[in-house]
């Protein structure tokens, strides 16, 4: 199928270095410093509002850097070309819409778009794209059917497909899981793994954490804007972080059958998550 080679992936790499992201003039994400590991996948996971998906945008440059600088194989990524940026970093963004009618194998084709232009249009390359895409997806049987017509969890790996139809080493999700059952969550989740294991670097935003320990080989964890733990999932996952994340007691069970934490909370305690909690609720 086509996508990035194993070489591909080793060679892009994306950092964050003092990353500030600001909305108007308050900042949201403050000075961050980030590398995301290659031909992996890291999950970036906290509370509501904590900046997730804004160093999603920041890393992917849909957002200017206010102070600092994403760095993409040690090149400043605001000085880069965006038809070479786009062919090296996809997003999918939590909320994507299409057009009633449009079938499977017409999103997916979207994902080509930067590949073309006035001197390259649509070739043999580009059709084995999207039938690499189709197939990483596990898709073909629905190729032709009309998004509509689709599950949940189908109509999520059919965006997923377009952004790997887009052949970029890194990949970024945003939420790609929320609205879903558990069913399709795993649907989405096994994909998102067969792709790591293919060559690409993926970058999620995940709520759950059992979910984001099992699935994940590098957490991101976020809190008011700031970094406040990163390192693989059995190394960092414990009581004080899920207490510092969510204000809330918890106990850290180990998967009987994966072998990753299970977390399961307990009650909320004292503390900034717990007294916002409170002041919800009231």
């Amino acid at each position: 199928m086509a996508t990035a080679t194993d070489a591909e992936a080793e060679a892009h790499r994306l950092r964050a270095r003092s990353l500030t992201l600001a909305h108007g003039r308050v900042p949201v994400v403050r000075g961050l410093d980030v590398e995301l590991p290659p031909r992996r996948v890291t999950a970036i996971v906290g509370p509501n509002g904590c900046g997730k998906s804004t160093l999603l945008g920041g890393l992917a440059r849909l957002m200017a850097p206010h102070e600092g600088a994403v760095l993409l194989d040690g090149r400043e990524l605001a000085s880069i070309p965006t038809r070479e940026v786009a062919r090296t970093i996809g997003l999918l963004p939590q909320s994507a819409t299409a057009p009633d009618g449009l079938t499977v194998r017409d999103l997916v084709r979207y994902g080509r778009r930067p590949h073309q232009g006035l001197l390259r249009q649509w070739s043999r390359a580009d059709a084995d794209a999207v039938e690499g895409a189709l197939e990483a997806a596990d898709l073909g049987e629905l190729a032709d059917r009309p998004l509509e017509t689709l599950s949940g969890g189908q109509r999520q790996r059919a965006w997923i497909a377009m952004a790997v139809a887009q052949d970029t080493a890194i990949l970024m999700l945003d939420e790609p899981t929320s609205a879903l059952d558990i069913g399709h969550q795993l649907e989405v989740l096994e994909t998102v793994r067969s792709l790591a294991a293919r060559g690409r670097t993926v970058v999620l935003v995940l709520h759950d954490l059992t979910t984001a320990c099992r699935y994940a080989d590098h957490l991101l964890a976020m809190s008011e804007g700031r970094i406040v733990a990163q390192g693989a999932p059995a190394e960092i996952m414990t009581t004080d972080l899920v207490r510092t994340l969510y204000g809330v007691e918890s106990v850290i069970l180990t998967d009987p059958v994966h072998g990753t934490p299970v977390v399961c909370p307990t009650a909320l305690t004292a503390g900034p998550a717990a007294e916002r909690a409170g002041r919800k609720a009231s």
